[in-house]
């Protein structure tokens, strides 16, 4: 078995309904309107770090902050009556007020955020991820009297891996129906680039797939680009593939 052939098997196993119930993308796919599920998307990929079990527990959390009706809580500005209590780990309340002040203005002005994209042709870029960032950082810090903050959206493009980003665009850009939402027309599945974690990195470079130490921007193209090989148009179903191999610890030894 050559390691295409091992990713695609991988593939059918882990990209199935059963993956949702144990995983963050559960949460935005408990609703319909696009503006939910493009808040939701983004706040939870930001919040996606760490164990599993604490993930889930704290997303669970942020949404009863948010009331569960997400988009109505930024559009009646719910985001200011927010107090200082942590949310998950190093990310606290005061930092989803910021987040959510920023969709307030971003909302305020285009109808969704996807819309928003393709008014900004900001997915005509060869790398929309990093546009996006950037774009939504800076009308963020607008928003919020001219600050930065570096726990919602990173500054250093150049070489940020943008994970927490590629996670939330994979999540609303991807459409084969399974787990992703493919919610979002903006940008297209071949555009995408991997989320890099920790335990993505490993098993690529375990599979040889990737050389490079750091997981950095660098890396993540170096990645993208053998995924491009093997699946041009929907390079990026083989997040599915790396992540099961970490996670159920698969012998590719003969491989």
């Amino acid at each position: 078995m050559n390691i295409k052939e091992l990713l695609d098997e991988q593939v059918l196993k882990i990209n199935t309904p059963d993956f949702i119930k144990d995983d963050p993308v559960q949460f935005p796919r408990r609703f319909n309107k696009l503006q939910d599920i493009e808040i939701v998307a983004f706040t939870t990929a930001t919040i996606a770090w760490g164990k599993r079990s604490m993930i889930l527990r704290d997303t669970e959390r942020m949404l009863s902050l948010m009331n569960n009706t997400p988009y109505e809580f930024v559009m009646n500005k719910g985001f200011e009556t927010l107090g200082n209590a942590n949310v998950h780990r190093t990310f606290f309340q005061p930092d989803l007020a910021y987040m959510l002040r920023g969709f307030y203005s971003i909302y305020s002005k285009y109808e969704s955020i996807n819309n928003m994209v393709k008014e900004l042709g900001l997915g005509n870029d060869s790398a929309p991820a990093w546009k996006l960032c950037e774009t939504v950082r800076e009308l963020s810090c607008k928003a919020n009297n001219g600050c930065y903050n570096s726990q919602c959206f990173p500054s250093n493009f150049n070489s940020s891996a943008l994970k927490r980003i590629n996670l939330a665009i994979k999540w609303l850009v991807r459409d084969d129906g399974i787990v992703d939402l493919g919610v979002w027309d903006c940008i297209k599945p071949s555009q995408l680039y991997i989320p890099l974690d920790v335990h993505v990195g490993n098993t690529a470079r375990k599979l040889n797939l990737l050389r490079r130490k750091s997981n950095d921007r660098k890396s993540v193209e170096e990645l993208t680009t053998i995924l491009r090989e093997f699946n041009p148009n929907d390079p990026i179903v083989y997040d599915f593939a790396l992540f099961g191999i970490g996670v159920n610890d698969i012998n590719i030894e003969n491989i």
